[in-house]
């Protein structure tokens, strides 16, 4: 590995670390530089999930005061994060290659999208019924997809999970990003280990997005409120669509 190249992973892990602190996507920054840099996608996913992983608990505690009184939430729906992660990462290791290939353009496309529409679509839940306090019984199945999702292919999984979290729950915007941020943690974690146990991650890159998501998580915690929302979006969808070409062209 060139040392501008391991400087390039290591910046990508950075924004990747502080985008899913605040909203998450961060996959989106990451996943298109190792493309880019010749890893095949299945590697670059695996070894982006298990970098990750520091740098989403890096956020969770940086949130930690926001999490106060959220103990039953995190217990209920945690243990269904749990499951959705292991349920991908299984597919992910054990579903011939071919098919994550071809999926997973659509997949990145699909979190395109659903960063542009997500601000429609709370709004548009939110106009048909009042959050409840704990969220009803669909949520759980909602957080259990999720998972299974992240588990597989992390991008936008934060998008997804706060999408969910806005229009099931009635509570503070705050105290739902940590909620948020806690069950991302269990998703990457889970499946990290998995990837570890089961796959074979390159672990320079392991190192470089680990260290860089650490110190993202802190920094987008810290920070991160204040960046306009818009903009975030735009750079998150121009990345995205960006590695949508990558794979694309890979297969022509």
């Amino acid at each position: 590995m060139e040392l501008w190249e391991a400087a390039l992973i290591l910046l990508a892990g950075v924004a990747a670390g502080g985008i899913n602190a605040i909203a998450g996507s961060g996959t989106l920054f990451t996943f298109p530089v190792l493309l880019a840099l010749g890893y095949p996608p299945i590697t670059a996913t695996i070894s982006n999930s298990i970098g990750l992983a520091p740098g989403t608990l890096s956020g969770t505690i940086a949130y930690r005061r926001e999490l106060v009184d959220q103990r039953a939430r995190v217990l209920r729906l945690g243990s269904m994060s749990f499951l959705g992660a292991v349920t991908g990462a299984l597919l992910l290791i054990y579903l011939p290659p071919g098919v994550f290939e071809v999926v997973v353009p659509f997949m990145i496309g699909f979190a395109c999208v659903l960063i542009l529409v997500q601000p429609r679509i709370t709004r548009w839940m939110r106009a048909r019924g009042p959050a409840r306090r704990n969220g009803g019984p669909l949520l759980p199945l909602g957080v259990y997809a999720t998972g299974t999702y992240g588990g597989y292919f992390a991008a936008a999984q934060g998008i997804v999970l706060m999408s969910l979290l806005g229009t099931a729950l009635d509570d503070d915007i705050q105290r739902l990003n940590a909620l948020k941020n806690v069950l991302t943690t269990i998703v990457n974690g889970t499946a990290a280990v998995f990837y570890i146990v089961l796959a074979s991650p390159a672990w320079p890159v392991v190192g470089l997005i680990a260290v860089g998501t650490v110190v993202g998580g802190y920094l987008g915690a810290r920070f991160g409120r204040r960046l306009s929302s818009t903009a975030l979006r735009a750079c998150l969808v121009l990345v995205g669509m960006s590695a949508v070409v990558q794979l694309l062209m890979g297969r022509v």
